[in-house]
């Protein structure tokens, strides 16, 4: 993509995802300052608040070029069927920069949005704050972060579409702040902008893709295809469910295991099927979260948001790989996010147990699994889980819903692996079988210990659509 194609004006972007947009009527100076700029020695009105000389000339000649008042432009529209606030920045305009009137439209946008109840879609493309505003224009970015929390604990959705090129605050705000953050291909993306980054710094780490893949941005998406996948999000952000969710049908073999040792063989068996079969099962759509947000990704765990019989619930699945810190991250970031919506939650479980190697210490294996914990424990939503394969020790029970948990035939669940049992218990490698044995690990014995509520069966519910 060209820079020519990322610098797109608001009205092409907005374009991309809605056809019906109409812009807010703003009055004159905004909808108030928060920040106290406006206190202190008054400056010349046409070169702004430091009396920058020729300011006002530049604003004159953005107006003219863009045909837009300001950086940005502020209105509602309907994207996919849902209606939501749509925040859209001009590039052309001052490099779609903040100043202090930007700051006064983006507060009004997020005070309508909170006023009709709608999720916010902002399309950023920015190259930071306006430097002939001075710490006027920095100042804006409390304001901003202030209306986005004020939004949050409203339980509204915000969606970020990152363009080319989406720096500064405005990345740091509207954009790395939001609940989902999509990219358009190729998009510099960063804090530091192509000016003020260190002369040797890596290119790729200020590109979308580079955002993706240190788990900063949850997924890049074609201009084509930003209407649908936009829509998409929003229509699973804005439709929870009613109540928990309901742990899905058995997949797999629906023969109970004899012993301990079996159930772990059939629960560690190529055959059975994994948790991408299950998702693709369960819901109809559904659309992933990618990374925790401090710089890792886990390939082992997907988190997203699907669609059961026309409503929203909110999932984190274990592929059956030991699980890293970014994995427990991800899925602490997934079930707090879907609190805030009130969207419950589904977990499906199948780990042999946490990364236990040099680097998932180094990058916080025990926080990142407290953490997990804490989701799960604090949840406003209800959090429904199902084991689908290994169960192994904690790096499994940080997952687990305490009352609301569900195993399959061919799982098991484990205080810890039965070789690892063994080993600290200085028994032979044949001794293992009678370990697993004496761990009670079968579904069947998870159910008379009390700490599952059933095994569920390869039939959905009665009155559950299939």
């Amino acid at each position: 993509m060209s820079r020519r194609e990322g610098s797109a004006s608001a009205r092409a972007a907005l374009a991309l995802v809605t056809d019906d947009f109409r812009a807010f009527d703003v009055p004159p100076g905004g909808s108030g300052d928060v920040s106290g700029a406006r206190s202190g020695p008054a400056a010349p009105r046409d070169d702004g608040p430091l009396g920058w000389a020729g300011y006002g000339q530049a604003l004159a000649r953005a107006r003219d070029r863009t045909g837009e008042q300001e950086a940005v432009v502020c209105g509602t529209g309907r994207v996919g069927g849902v209606q939501a606030v749509l925040i859209s920045f001009d590039f052309g305009f001052l490099g779609g920069s903040l100043g202090q009137r930007t700051g006064d439209l983006l507060e009004h946008a997020h005070v309508r949005a909170r006023a009709l109840g709608l999720p916010v879609v902002s399309l950023i493309a920015t190259g930071g704050s306006r430097m002939q505003e001075g710490m006027r224009a920095l100042s804006q970015l409390h304001r901003v972060a202030r209306q986005s929390a004020l939004t949050r604990a409203d339980g509204l959705a915000q969606v970020a579409v990152v363009r080319d090129p989406a720096t500064g605050g405005g990345w740091a705000t509207l954009g790395a702040g939001a609940d989902v953050v999509l990219a358009l291909p190729g998009a510099q993306v960063g804090f530091a902008g192509s000016r003020v980054r260190p002369a040797d710094a890596d290119p790729a780490a200020y590109s979308a893709e580079g955002q993706r893949a240190t788990g900063h941005v949850d997924g890049i998406v074609a201009p084509g295809d930003l209407r649908t996948a936009v829509g998409r999000w929003l229509g699973l952000l804005t439709r929870p469910a009613a109540g928990p969710a309901r742990p899905p049908a058995a997949l797999g073999d629906a023969r109970l295991p004899a012993s301990g040792w079996a159930a772990v063989r059939g629960a560690r068996a190529a055959r059975r099927p994994r948790a991408d079969a299950y998702l693709d099962a369960h819901f109809g759509v559904r659309e992933e979260l990618s990374g925790d947000r401090c710089g890792g990704v886990d390939a082992g765990v997907r988190c997203g948001f699907g669609e059961r019989s026309g409503r929203t619930v909110a999932y984190a699945a274990q592929l059956g790989t030991p699980t890293r810190p970014a994995g427990f991250r991800t899925v602490a970031r997934l079930i707090r996010l879907a609190g805030r919506l009130g969207t419950p939650v589904l977990t499906l479980v199948d780990t042999p147990g946490a990364a236990n190697d040099a680097a998932a210490e180094r990058a916080g294996a025990g926080p990142a699994i407290a953490e997990c914990f804490a989701a799960v424990a604090e949840s406003p939503v209800p959090v429904t889980t199902l084991v689908i394969g290994q169960g192994g020790s904690g790096g499994a029970l940080a997952l687990a819903a305490p009352g609301r948990t569900w195993v399959t035939p061919d799982s098991y669940f484990s205080v810890i692996g039965p070789e690892w049992a063994a080993a600290i218990l200085k028994r032979s490698p044949a001794e293992v079988p009678r370990t697993a044995d004496e761990l009670r690990v079968r579904p069947q014995d998870l159910v008379a210990l009390g700490v599952v509520e059933g095994i569920v069966s390869t039939q959905p519910p009665p009155g559950e659509v299939p």
